[in-house]
C-alpha cells in the first residue's frame, strides 16, 4: 500500500489544494485547517450550509505560496493575509465546548463576503491548536487539532471508494436514476492510499506508518451530507443515501479512517503505508 495522493485544506471548507509532500506534527497536517470562516456569533460557517465556500481557493506554505495565506475566487482579485495579532475571540465548532482565535479583520470579511455573495461572514485563524483537546474517548492527554471536524487527519483508501462508487451505481440502477461518480475529492481526507488489500481494510488498523510517521487509528470516520456537494458546488442525495444502507451503526454513517499522530515528520507522495497493529473484524 502507497500514498496515492495527499491534500491540504488552509481554510475550512474551501476547495482542495493537492500536494507532493506534507509535514505532518501532533495538529496534523501542517497548514491544514488553520484558518476557518464564523459568522457573528462566532459560529462555524462550512460548506454544509454555504456550499460556494468549494469555490474559494486558499494557499498557504505548505501549498507553495510565500504567503500566511492567499485567497482567490472566480472573479475576485486575490487577497493575501498575514497570521493576525488580534485580540481571542470564542469560535464554536458544532456541538464542541468553545475555543478561542483570532479574527484577522475587515478586509479579509469584506472579501469572503464578497466571493461567496453573504453577508455576515469573519476568517479567524488558530494560532494555538493545543488549545483544542481531542474526544478523551478517543485520545491521549495532550492529543490536539486545529479546526479539523475531529480528529488531526483523515485517510482514504481507493478500494473502499471504488466500492462506494459500485454501491452507488447499483442504487442508481435499482431506482433508474443518472449515476452519481464518486471519487475521493467528496471525503477531503489528508491522504488517499492505494493498493489496500480490500474494501474496508482500514475498519481494522489500529497503528500505521506511513513514511517516517506514525499514527494511531481511532474510529472510522462519521460522514454527513457535506459529501452530497461535488467539486462544481451540485447537491444531491448520494452518497450519504447509499452509504447508510452498507455502512451505518451506531447512530451514524461511517466512511475512511481518523488518524492522530503520534510522531512527526514528513509524508509525501508515493510513501509506503505499514500496518502497526490491527484489531479483528466484528
Amino acid at each position: 500500500m502507497q500514498v496515492s495522493g495527499l491534500r491540504v485544506h488552509p481554510v475550512k471548507s474551501t476547495a482542495i489544494r493537492p500536494v507532493q509532500a506534507a509535514y505532518v506534527s501532533r495538529a496534523g497536517v501542517r497548514g491544514d485547517r488553520e484558518w476557518m470562516v464564523v459568522d457573528g456569533d462566532g459560529k462555524l460557517v462550512s460548506a454544509r450550509e454555504l456550499p460556494r465556500l468549494f469555490s474559494v481557493t486558499a494557499d498557504n506554505r505548505a501549498t507553495g505560496v510565500d504567503v500566511d495565506l492567499r485567497l482567490g475566487a472566480p472573479g475576485m482579485p486575490n487577497l493575501d493575509v498575514q497570521h493576525p495579532r488580534t485580540d481571542l475571540v470564542t469560535v464554536r465548532m458544532f456541538s464542541e465546548p468553545p475555543m478561542q482565535a483570532r479574527p484577522v479583520g475587515e478586509e479579509a470579511d469584506e472579501w469572503l463576503q464578497q466571493a461567496v455573495d453573504h453577508d455576515d461572514l469573519h476568517l479567524v485563524w488558530c494560532d494555538d491548536p493545543t488549545r483544542r483537546a481531542l474526544d478523551p474517548d478517543y485520545s491521549r492527554d495532550g492529543d490536539h487539532t486545529a479546526f479539523a471536524d475531529g480528529f488531526p487527519l483523515n485517510l482514504v483508501t481507493d478500494a473502499s471508494v471504488a466500492q462506494l462508487d459500485t454501491w452507488v451505481r447499483e442504487t442508481a440502477v435499482e431506482r433508474a436514476e443518472a449515476p452519481t461518480v464518486i471519487t475521493a475529492a467528496r471525503f477531503r481526507a489528508n491522504i488517499e492510499i492505494s493498493g489496500a488489500p480490500a474494501p474496508f481494510a482500514e475498519d481494522q488498523w489500529s497503528r500505521i506508518r506511513i513514511g517516517e510517521v506514525d499514527f494511531r487509528v481511532p474510529l472510522p470516520s462519521a460522514r454527513c451530507v457535506m459529501t452530497t456537494i461535488d467539486e462544481d458546488l451540485r447537491k444531491g442525495k448520494e452518497p450519504i443515501r447509499t452509504l447508510a444502507r452498507h455502512r451505518r451503526w451506531e447512530g451514524a454513517t461511517w466512511f475512511a479512517a481518523n488518524l492522530i499522530p503520534d510522531t512527526e515528520g514528513t509524508i509525501r507522495v508515493g510513501d509506503e503505508l505499514t500496518v502497526l497493529e490491527q484489531v479483528a473484524p466484528g
